[in-house]
């Protein structure tokens, strides 16, 4: 940083109001710029650059099907999405990315499929298409297998510390299986 930086004097803004000076407050949501003078005057001005779901582009040539409006690359609190650009009478969401339907069938119910799931933290899971019906759930990779202890139909693949390992689906056993013996079948 130059020194020239360092010995400015600092820019003031003025309240709008008021026309008292703005001084940087701490709040549940992050710093903001509040009148000197509350509680008399209660101005605030957020410090954040762009708000959520502000506009990185307009995707041209494509429509929303709601409502005939353009469509619209927005960034957000969970990341980037397309929607339409007449929020908020509109509020079209398209998909971004569809679940992958892996070739495994639910052990549970033996009607759904397992699908990758994404959880509102960024970690990837995989469940069944019947939720709500069908609450089956794996962290980690299925692989096909049966579990040599129970004889559950469904494996999955963990990295230890000895390297990637294969243990039984099923909660109540979660069995460690040998791979030697899974992949002479």
């Amino acid at each position: 940083m130059a020194k020239a930086a360092l010995f400015n004097p600092r820019q003031t803004e003025l309240c709008p109001e008021c026309g008292a000076e703005l001084v940087i407050r701490s709040g549940q949501h992050g710093p903001f710029l509040g009148c000197s003078q509350y509680p008399r005057c209660d101005y605030i001005k957020s410090l954040k650059q762009q708000a959520d779901g502000h506009i990185v582009t307009v995707l041209e040539g494509q429509s929303c099907p709601s409502c005939q409006g353009s469509l619209v690359l927005r960034q957000g609190r969970y990341g980037m999405f397309i929607g339409c650009d007449n929020y908020p009478e509109c509020d079209y969401i398209a998909a971004m990315d569809q679940p992958d339907e892996t070739a495994f069938r639910c052990p549970a119910c033996q009607e759904g499929r397992l699908v990758q799931r994404t959880s509102r933290f960024g970690k990837i899971f995989y469940a069944c298409d019947q939720y709500p019906q069908c609450r089956f759930v794996l962290n980690f990779k299925p692989v096909a297998g049966e579990c040599e202890y129970c004889h559950f139909p469904l494996l999955y693949e963990k990295n230890t510390a000895r390297g990637p390992r294969l243990f039984c689906a099923d909660k109540r056993c979660a069995k460690p299986v040998s791979i030697k013996e899974n992949d002479g079948k």
